[in-house]
């Protein structure tokens, strides 16, 4: 897929050749292929990528309690190697527009996190929609939330109470700034760090890096009213705060590091939620990556950006263990 001529192509020489490969293989949602089950069938049949799995300790597959009233949720634990000292829990959610990906096409992430901040991840496989519409899977986030932290509690998983975080990619960037406001509005469990990496944050759409960004770099503007359509279904509120947390009131909430990519439709509503959350004094930090796409964290053996995106993001999660206060810019930021 090219990029617009319209705008030219501002993304990095060496990323090109991966955003033209993935673009090829990704579904076209929205055209035609409009039904979810098909386009988890095409992914399903696509060759792995060149992501990098770092090895850790241990890698523990199980399930946990859901909401009231739903299926229990698989996730999986990655722990890593070395000492058995207190340690960061990141609550991770995978990306793949509410709709896509599991435990398994996120892997590699997971353990690049797991490897890089000494953090036990526990990733986390939410339900999906269409089948399952908002606010299923805010639910479910919620629900691993506090499963993880009172785990944590009890020495089970990171075994620092005072270091349990969120984090996800895309939607489950997404996921991750809705159970830190869940969990300021239900009283708990108490959320140390937000990890948002090119979150989805608003299902108005409406920002200029949709026009900019609309297509030539991997995620479209397409795919993304495409992946709106199946989350809300026909009856969703896209304006409530648990869909849009970019609508949400920002008070009290956990610090927060965002990631941004400039070659990305969801560019500019990261950026705004970098804003929004510091006006309401809480304290940000955002690597921004003009030149990078949508994913690019993904492919740290291949990309510069990449491999800084990860070490900002690992630092970010290890010093909420030390106690150390987040409080400066990182990784190229530039707003």
């Amino acid at each position: 897929m090219a990029a617009d001529d319209t705008y030219g192509d501002r993304l990095a020489p060496e990323a090109r050749p991966l955003v033209d490969a993935l673009s090829a293989a990704f579904p076209d949602l929205g055209g035609t292929v409009t039904d979810a089950a098909e386009a988890r069938r095409i992914l399903a049949a696509t060759p792995p990528s060149a992501k990098a799995a770092p090895p850790v300790g241990t890698v523990e597959d199980r399930s946990v309690p859901g909401p009231a009233g739903a299926p229990d949720l698989p996730v999986r634990v990655y722990r890593p190697a070395g000492t058995s000292r207190p340690r960061p829990t990141v609550v991770f959610f995978h990306g793949g527009g509410y709709t896509l990906c599991d435990l398994d096409t996120h892997d590699a992430t997971a353990r690049t996190l797991c490897a890089e901040s000494g953090a036990v991840v526990v990733s986390v496989a939410y339900r999906l929609a269409p089948e399952h519409p908002f606010p299923a899977a805010t639910e479910d986030a919620y629900a691993a939330l506090c499963w993880a932290a009172a785990e944590t509690r009890d020495g089970v998983l990171g075994g620092d109470p005072h270091a349990v975080v969120t984090a996800g990619d895309s939607s489950g960037g997404g996921l991750a700034a809705v159970a830190a406001l869940m969990a300021r509005d239900r009283g708990g469990p108490a959320v140390a760090l937000q990890v948002l990496l090119y979150p989805v944050l608003d299902a108005g759409q409406g920002s200029d890096s949709y026009t900019s960004n609309a297509t030539g770099y991997f995620l479209t503007a397409a795919h993304m009213r495409w992946f709106w359509e199946q989350y809300l279904g026909p009856d969703g509120d896209g304006t409530h705060p648990y869909a849009s947390p970019l609508r949400a009131d920002a008070a009290a909430l956990p610090p927060a590091h965002i990631v941004t990519a400039g070659c990305d439709p969801l560019c500019d509503e990261g950026a705004a939620y970098a804003v929004k959350l510091r006006l309401a004094g809480v304290a940000v930090t955002r690597g921004h990556y003009p030149r990078m796409f949508h994913g690019f964290l993904g492919f740290p053996r291949l990309l510069d950006d990449a491999r800084s995106a990860v070490a900002d993001v690992a630092e970010a999660v290890a010093a909420t263990a030390s106690g150390r206060k987040i409080s400066c810019d990182v990784g190229g930021f530039t707003g």
